[in-house]
């Protein structure tokens, strides 16, 4: 993949984890045709990289649920982490203060625009690489990361790439090691923001009610099952953290 020389010197961009070459992976049809609005366009970035507006957006709950999934990643956080897909906000930045001397935090993203976007935030890139891959395929080896990080990614996921997502992150994991997950969640009846939310997912984001009628649980692989699940639930049920020990 080539890159502008200042996204190549804040941090290292390539297509696949370690030796494996492969061609750079195309945009999803559904991302270009669903969410065109928010991740791919040049506009859509310029707007949505906005701290206000993100934690608008999650209802005032961003710090609280970025701080709940990074405290399963520990306070200092060690090993080989994986986040999968880039995030607005200054998720990954916390994230990589959080490193040990001798850890590493690979993020890996479908969109070049999105990652060009991070490394722009992300000035120092020490012990940090930005891949350009798949959620659904990565080319990273089997158990080669200590944690994995979805935030917020499963929801805009139709229910194949879904499935599959999650089977790589479970498979690149290391067996012990975590798979943490924050996202959608079916809220309480009585909750305010429940009609809106319905009324939200139907114009914007056709694949959220997925989270909302099955378990996140019912997507994953039958054949890599974890050793250990736990799950909480924030804000009157409408967001969830998911935490897979393999």
């Amino acid at each position: 993949m080539h890159v502008s020389p200042p996204l190549a010197a804040a941090v290292q961009v390539t297509g696949a984890d370690d030796a494996v070459a492969l061609r750079a992976p195309p945009v999803p049809r559904y991302l270009e045709q669903v969410y065109w609005w928010a991740y791919v366009h040049p506009k859509a970035v310029h707007l949505f990289e906005r701290d206000w507006l993100v934690n608008a957006i999650l209802f005032g709950n961003y710090g609280r649920l970025r701080d709940a999934a990074l405290a399963d990643l520990g306070g200092t956080v060690r090993g080989r982490t994986l986040q999968v897909a880039c995030a607005y906000g200054n998720l990954t930045a916390r994230l990589q203060q959080r490193l040990a001397s001798d850890a590493s935090l690979d993020v890996v993203d479908i969109l070049p625009i999105q990652l060009r976007n991070l490394a722009r935030k992300l000035p120092d890139g020490r012990r940090l690489r930005l891949l350009h891959g798949d959620s659904s395929a990565l080319t990273c080896h089997d158990a080669s990361y200590d944690q994995v990080l979805l935030f917020f990614l499963l929801h805009e996921q139709p229910e194949h790439v879904r499935r599959a997502t999650l089977a790589q992150a479970l498979r690149v994991v290391k067996p012990g090691g975590k798979v943490v997950i924050v996202d959608y969640h079916q809220p309480s009846r009585w909750h305010p923001m429940r009609w809106l939310m319905r009324l939200v997912f139907a114009k914007l984001e056709p694949y959220a009610m997925d989270l909302w009628h099955h378990e996140i649980a019912e997507f994953l692989p039958s054949q890599v099952q974890p050793a250990v699940l736990s799950k909480r639930t924030y804000f009157g049920g409408l967001y969830q953290k998911l935490v897979l020990v393999r």
